[in-house]
């Protein structure tokens, strides 16, 4: 059996051992075993001949390339096949269910990709003048007016890039507006074991020091801890809700008026907004700061390789300090408010957060996504995303350990642990063998107040066959895990690569393809 130059090594399917004089080639059925591109082709082929042509002289001066340029040559059907191939070994939303917890990983209509699509957004250049781009500023006026009338909110910041792009941007609106107070001395920003990830790190990054709040045993904040934590070195708080247990915190109002009282500000992530939209606003629950992962929400593309867009709205004490550039009515006009115009009713901004305003092919699919949808579609998002995952997590209980079944109903996504399985296996196990079983992982190890978690989140798009195909897979492979199946330890074994070591993967990954001479030649 050969290892490839990435160091990945192809499973021998059962039965089909290296015989005397047999090649294992590593095809399974016609799921075919696929090399590096430069593995198949070489520098010294091409695809395509041109014509000698007569050239007319170069204008890069000494900067023109003398030596070849070391890609492959690969014929038309030779490069198809190889991504075709690849494409096949991904796992997509288009094929099945994606139970990410935590992550929201939502079909895309393909009507927003139809309307990003249209002439006039698809290729609209930021340096456009203003006159020229009407429409496309109208698209991220009337999405802003949305996403504040869906929050309850006061403003909305667009430009920022992601999630954690948009928690920076609140935190850094708490800074300028703790500042402008003459409070700059406040450092301390508080946040729950159930937050995500990402809070601490943001408020870290802008300076600040990071305290936990624990969480109670039922997976919500710790109101009588975070209050009493209260004082006049703390900027504020960040809190998830719904939060990362799954759980709606309903204790908010509360906190947003002990933390207000206390001088401080609230930071609500919003990555779970999918849960309650068309059902809750923020900003009746004091918060003052959110950002919206328009992915998670409102069905723009996870990732993809582009930047995505988290806007962030205010409430009206935070407004003034809120990022440049907006989009602002002028009449029957829109125009961008910038650092030239802005003028003294935006002069307490805290500045850019990029060069230019948003993303454009974002703030189509999501304003689409509205408006197909309207109030009461939204609504039923939200309702049948929480259906969907309560499903998950009563059918499931019985089998897998379910930590916070008991207290009342989940909200996006069910979570269990890994509690009750055989000794030596672990969460990773199940993972594992849920990759033969034809699904997506779900989220591992996350939240940490969750020994050996599992997050699931079905959102709303899954019917009720498809809720029960992957129930029964997940169930198959619990009760496997919980009788000690040694083979779950080798999973999977039908996919296209065996089980790495994460470890090693995590600390020596190969990321550089490597010629076999310039091995040899390193060797000698």
């Amino acid at each position: 059996m050969t290892i490839n130059q990435s160091g990945w090594k192809p499973t021998a399917p059962a039965g089909r051992g290296d015989a005397a004089g047999a090649t294992f080639t590593g095809n399974k059925a016609l799921m075919l075993e696929e090399p590096l591109i430069f593995e198949i082709g070489d520098d010294q082929t091409t695809g395509v001949d041109f014509a000698a042509g007569d050239v007319a002289g170069s204008r890069l001066g000494g900067l023109t390339r003398k030596d070849p340029i070391g890609l492959p040559g690969l014929s038309e059907p030779e490069t198809v096949r190889h991504y075709t191939r690849l494409s096949r070994q991904n796992y997509a939303i288009d094929l099945g269910l994606f139970p990410l917890g935590s992550c929201t990983m939502k079909h895309n209509p393909r009507l927003n990709e139809k309307m990003a699509r249209l002439p006039g957004f698809a290729d609209v250049h930021p340096l456009q003048p203003i006159d020229t781009v009407q429409g496309a500023l109208e698209v991220i006026h009337q999405l802003a007016h949305w996403l504040v009338t869906l929050t309850g909110m006061h403003s909305v910041a667009m430009s920022p890039k992601a999630g954690a792009h948009g928690e920076l941007c609140g935190i850094l609106a708490i800074k300028a507006a703790l500042a402008k107070r003459g409070e700059g001395h406040r450092k301390v920003i508080l946040v729950p074991e159930s937050a995500h990830g990402t809070n601490p790190a943001t408020a870290a990054f802008a300076g600040f020091s990071v305290e936990d709040i624990p969480a109670t045993a039922e997976g919500r904040v710790d109101t009588a801890a975070l209050t009493a934590r209260l004082g006049p070195d703390v900027a504020g708080v960040m809190i998830t809700n719904p939060n990362t247990c799954g759980l709606f915190e309903r204790d908010l109002k509360a906190i947003s008026d002990a933390v207000h009282a206390a001088g401080g500000y609230v930071y609500c992530d919003g990555a779970n907004f999918n849960a309650i939209v068309g059902r809750v606003r923020p900003g009746d629950l004091g918060v003052d700061a959110m950002h919206i992962n328009l992915h998670k929400t409102f069905s723009t593309p996870h990732g993809g390789g582009g930047p995505g867009s988290g806007p962030v709205v205010f409430s009206e004490a935070l407004t003034p300090f809120a990022p440049l550039p907006f989009v602002e009515r002028d009449g029957d006009q829109f125009r961008l408010v910038e650092e030239e115009n802005a003028d003294a009713h935006h002069a307490d901004s805290f500045g850019r957060m990029v060069a230019f305003h948003g993303q454009m092919g974002m703030f189509t699919r999501a304003l689409t996504y509205i408006l197909s949808h309207g109030a009461d579609g939204l609504r039923q998002v939200a309702e049948d995303a929480v259906l969907n995952a309560n499903y998950v997590l009563r059918r499931l209980e019985d089998t897998l350990d379910a930590p916070f079944a008991g207290s009342g109903p989940c909200m996006h996504e069910a979570i269990f642990s890994d509690r009750g399985l055989a000794p030596g296996f672990s969460t990773i196990d199940i993972a594992k063998a849920l990759i033969d079983e034809g699904y997506h992982p779900m989220t591992m190890y996350f939240p940490l107040v969750v020994h050996g978690a599992m997050l699931v989140e079905p959102t709303e798009t899954e019917s009720k066959a498809a809720l029960d195909q992957f129930i029964g897979a997940l169930r198959s492979v619990a009760e496997r895990a919980k009788a000690g199946d040694e083979s779950l330890k080798t999973a999977p074994h039908f996919a296209p690569r065996a089980r790495l070591d994460e470890t090693l993967a995590a600390r020596k990954p190969v990321l550089v393809w490597k010629p076999k001479l310039a091995e040899a030649q390193a060797a000698e």
